[in-house]
């Protein structure tokens, strides 16, 4: 298997993902609503948009 190059992009989405995650967890054994979903959901979108502009900025630089 060929290794490839780290993917900060990816790695950010991940946590992105896993932090929602963990509201809903958190919201669940409290209880009550942590974070309500009017807020949750333009935050994941905002937050894909961020790193996929990071990803774009960050891989105009290494290809020809």
């Amino acid at each position: 298997m060929r290794r490839h190059r780290f993917d900060v992009a990816s790695l950010l989405a991940g946590l992105l993902f896993l932090a929602v995650a963990g509201v809903y967890v958190a919201g669940g054994l409290s209880g009550r609503t942590v974070v309500s979903i009017a807020m949750l959901g333009p935050a994941v979108f905002i937050g894909l948009g961020v790193v996929g502009l990071l990803r774009v900025l960050t891989r105009a630089g290494r290809e020809p």
